[in-house]
Formats: C-alpha cells, structure tokens, sequence
C-alpha cells in the first residue's frame, strides 16, 4: 500500500536499502588479512579457534567485545521518508 504520491512498494524498498546498508557495513568492517598471535590491545594470546574462525583478526575476544559495546549506531532511517526522518 502507498500513501500520497510514493510508488507501492516503496516502504519495502527503504527497509530493503537500510538492511542492505546494515550489511555493506558490517561487512567492511571485518577484519581482513593475516591474524595477530597477540591482542593488539591487552596483548594477550588470541586464541587459535578465534584466529581459524576470523581471517585478519587482531584482538581477544574480551577486548573485541568491549569494542563492540562501544560502537554507536545512527537512530535516524537516512533512507527513510522525510516523514519517518522528523518523528
């Protein structure tokens, strides 16, 4: 259903390009390369199950996780309807 003067199908395709974007990013962000024997943060042994599962990974997994409550995600829907954008 379309509201005004958007095409029909026009929400479905705004959620497709946001978790297309989603994904674009996650994936750019994956560590790529040879991995580190040693955390590059605390310097601790990154285990070898670790190292085997994720190609180019350069820190232990505690630190990896405080990384990862750190990141910060946009609340606005930057593809979204200048409606959904002012709610």
């Amino acid at each position: 259903m379309a509201g005004g003067w958007t095409r029909d199908g026009a929400v479905q395709d705004q959620i497709d390009d946001t978790v297309s974007d989603a994904v674009t990013a996650a994936r750019a962000r994956m560590p790529q390369g040879e991995s580190a024997e040693f955390c590059d943060e605390c310097g601790e042994p990154v285990p070898e199950k670790r190292r085997a599962a994720l190609p180019g990974v350069r820190t232990c997994v505690q630190c990896q996780a405080e990384r990862d409550r750190a990141v910060r995600h946009s609340a606005i829907n930057r593809r979204g309807s200048k409606d959904s954008q002012l709610r």
